[in-house]
């Protein structure tokens, strides 16, 4: 029997569904749908209910307002280092990281992420784990981890040197440079780049596109390229990911969110 998730019980996300296609929205323009452990928890589940719903043949993932997705929140990682809630949160994310990307390799209709705006660090890397990518040319991409004295380890590490190759990968991610959604398209990092006010309509046109095709051959098309993106995860996740937890416990990191909520220029000592 046809199976219906809930996806009323989503707080962070919003799912619409219309003609074979959903649309799953970043749903909190006011922090300009930065990722925090509540919307994070939300993205490790939602994949399996849109890949249960049989209503469901293609996926575009997208931000409300104006941002796809600023990255983590810089206040929280403040305000919690040092703390029990830091430690507990270091212990945790390895295992949820996992699931979130394990879930948008796994689900087997095609993702299509529509760059509706600037999308930094794990926005970016929710982009990047998308089957296709449409972004807007004035948006703003890339992955700052290191930026706030965090490495590149929840996806960064895995994706990008599949998309523009190890060397390129390693300046962009050591440097936190960010493009725009035209250098983007120009480097290969994403597949499409359109006006801002064109994004949904490309990507709503790609869905329908995809939905009219053969729903196996294009989901199993996808699980087979995946492999290779799943083997890449495979090698290096764990250790990216647990890098990143070290960091996320070091002082300079607590510095770099500090001198940020400061607006001052940060001192750093590699500790």
């Amino acid at each position: 029997p046809a199976h219906t998730p809930d996806y009323s019980r989503y707080r962070f996300l919003d799912v619409q569904r219309s003609d074979g296609i959903a649309t799953l929205t970043l749903n909190q323009p006011d922090n300009r749908n930065a990722v925090h452990a509540e919307m994070h928890a939300e993205l490790e589940h939602i994949w399996r209910d849109l890949g249960s719903d049989r209503s469901v043949n293609v996926i575009v993932f997208t931000g409300a307002g104006k941002t796809f997705s600023a990255g983590g929140d810089i206040k929280r990682m403040a305000a919690r280092f040092g703390t029990e809630e830091g430690w507990d949160y270091s212990l945790h994310i390895p295992a949820a990281t996992t699931r979130l990307f394990e879930g948008m390799l796994d689900v087997q209709q095609p993702i299509i992420a529509a760059v509706n705006g600037d999308a930094v660090g794990l926005g970016a890397t929710l982009a990047l784990f998308a089957d296709v990518t449409i972004i807007a040319d004035s948006a703003k991409f890339g992955d700052s981890h290191v930026k706030v004295g965090l490495v590149a380890g929840d996806g960064g590490a895995v994706v990008w040197p599949l998309l523009v190759g190890p060397a390129r990968a390693k300046e962009f991610l050591m440097r936190g440079r960010l493009v725009n959604g035209t250098e983007a398209h120009a480097l290969g990092l994403v597949n499409h780049v359109v006006p801002a006010d064109q994004v949904m309509d490309t990507a709503r046109a790609m869905a329908a596109e995809l939905n009219a095709l053969p729903p196996l051959a294009v989901r199993w098309t996808k699980l087979s390229v995946n492999k290779w993106i799943k083997h890449q995860m495979n090698l290096i996740l764990d250790a990216s990911i647990a890098y990143e937890m070290l960091s996320i416990n070091s002082r300079d990191h607590h510095e770099a969110a500090q001198a940020f909520i400061e607006k001052r220029p940060p001192v750093y000592k590699g500790r």
